[in-house]
């Protein structure tokens, strides 16, 4: 019993630091960037940390149940999966970095009864929070699908039955959340201030987006390898 729960205790240290990974970094650093507040950093993290948990607990657990590894290859194509959303996110970002200092970040507020959101007469967004969440979400499940093989290897051969192995991928995926969240909120406090200067928002999508675009085609070139060859 003691050792499980240390297991477990382990399974949730272990969580915070998977959180802080490169390319896990890389791609919710190009998200939260335009964020306008801490809090607003933090729920976008939050909601990559339940997609990545969810994906972890259903592909992971399914190949506890049925005791098996994950095939070298297909892992090697979730990892190319991750590679090539690094390189879509930091495309995005350096475009919106180019739009915003090009006509200028997007400001929300209202005419008469009517919020929206806009950085000039070219540009119209009107603001819909459900649908921007959910693109961290789906970053979120694409690394719960690179990281289900080995969350699963590990718990085959650390934990003394299905039941507590569940319990470790759901520590686990909550300590990646809490790290993650955790992050973001407070790298969000200096990341708000600088936002609401001229230039913030372009500078800090254009960093994070080159560094993005850079990891992505560094790990896409290493996960192709392994999954062709």
């Amino acid at each position: 019993m003691i050792t499980t729960l240390l297991g477990l205790l382990w399974g949730l240290a272990q969580g915070v630091r998977h959180a802080l990974e490169p390319d896990h970094l890389a791609a919710v650093s190009t998200l939260v960037a335009e964020r306008k507040s801490a809090r607003s950093a933090a729920s976008y993290a939050v909601a990559w940390g339940v997609g990545h948990a969810l994906v972890l607990l259903a592909v992971g657990g399914a190949l506890l149940l049925v005791r098996a590894q994950l095939p070298h290859r297909i892992g090697a194509l979730f990892e190319l999966a991750v590679a090539a959303m690094l390189v879509v996110l930091g495309v995005r970002a350096l475009r919106r970095a180019y739009v915003d200092a090009a006509v200028g970040t997007p400001v929300a507020h209202a005419h008469a009864h009517h919020a929206h959101a806009h950085a000039g007469p070219a540009d119209h967004v009107h603001v819909r929070g459900l649908t921007l969440a959910r693109r961290p979400l789906l970053v979120g499940c694409v690394h719960g699908l690179a990281g289900s093989g080995a969350i699963a290897a590990l718990v085959m051969a650390q934990m003394p039955s299905a039941a507590a192995g569940f319990v470790y991928i759901v520590v686990f995926g909550s300590g990646a959340t809490l790290g993650m969240a955790a992050l973001a909120g407070l790298a969000g406090v200096p990341l708000a201030k600088l936002a609401r200067t001229r230039r913030g928002v372009p500078v800090m999508l254009g960093v994070t987006g080159t560094l993005s675009l850079l990891l992505g085609i560094a790990w896409g070139w290493i996960a192709a390898g392994a999954a062709f060859t």
